[in-house]
């Protein structure tokens, strides 16, 4: 399985359909507000693997539902169910796979086509239950929990093995030491512009505004950005980074993700000033 994951992930042969179907999905979800909404900007979190849940919730419920007597009604519910939940939970998929690098789109590619074919499956399954066709409706539902398992497998890789629409960037906090470490003289920092420092060889950005001082990981949570090269901006009145890889942007007054393709917030670092010098330390 290991060496079939691996022959995936640099079967190039795939990006001839997967750069084509990338420019689709980019085009077909083109306001930044949707593109932010389905990447779970206004939650702070992914939205897809919470909108999995129904379909896979659904689905698992139904398969143990039909090895039970007199339950056709509540198995065709919960296959319907899951269903109609497995749509919007794909979009959100295809919105976050479009973001991904070129080997992670290859795994996410053939991670949707399960899902698909495990949609497909259960589509047939809730027709054949709906004009009575019980037993070929348990039949597809189970072949279509088979598919969909499939793709769950893919998409665990994708997410545990390859890293996609995790945050990047926390393995970075677990690096710095205990205590505080000092950073720069705070009157020497110009205000407004990005400065970059390390702390035990972690890269960080500093941003002054006045008086204040935000200490922020320079990784991006989304694919390792350097947001010390990023632009800050103007956003909803608050000063932002934005990534110069693929436009995440953070407010630096907290941290808060307000534009995707990062659905996490990015982590700030507490910070005071002792004789004159800017420290910070770990949450």
């Amino acid at each position: 399985m290991r060496a079939l994951l691996t022959r995936i992930e640099q079967a190039r042969g795939l990006d001839r359909v997967g750069d084509r179907m990338q420019h689709a999905v980019q085009a077909t979800l083109r306001p930044q507000r949707v593109r932010d909404f389905l990447h779970g900007v206004w939650l702070g979190h992914p939205l897809h693997p919470a909108l999995v849940q129904v379909p896979v919730g659904a689905w698992l419920s139904a398969a143990a539902v039909d090895l039970l007597p007199g339950q056709r009604r509540s198995a065709t519910a919960l296959v319907a169910l899951g269903t109609a939940g497995a749509v919007p939970a794909a979009v959100a998929g295809l919105n976050d796979w479009a973001a991904l690098a070129p080997d992670q789109r290859r795994v996410g590619l053939v991670h949707a086509t399960a899902n698909l074919v495990g949609l497909a499956l259960y589509g047939g399954s809730l027709v054949a239950r709906l004009n009575g066709r019980h037993n070929l409706g348990r039949a597809l539902s189970y072949l279509g929990l088979s598919a969909a398992s499939a793709g769950a497998y893919l998409g665990g890789h994708l997410a545990y093995k390859q890293g996609a629409q995790v945050n990047q960037s926390i393995s970075e906090l677990h690096r710095i030491s205990d205590g505080w470490h000092p950073l720069a003289d705070l009157a020497a920092l110009p205000q407004r512009k990005l400065i970059t420092r390390s702390i035990d060889d972690v890269s960080v950005i500093l941003y002054r505004h006045g008086d204040e001082v935000t200490v922020m990981l320079e990784r991006c949570p989304h694919q390792s950005g350097p947001l010390g090269e990023g632009e800050v901006q103007q956003i909803d009145g608050h000063a932002c980074v934005v990534c110069p890889w693929h436009g995440s942007a953070f407010r630096l007054n907290g941290g808060e993700v307000v534009h995707g393709p990062s659905g996490n917030d990015q982590q700030v670092l507490p910070t005071r000033v002792v004789d004159g010098i800017l420290q910070t330390r770990l949450p």
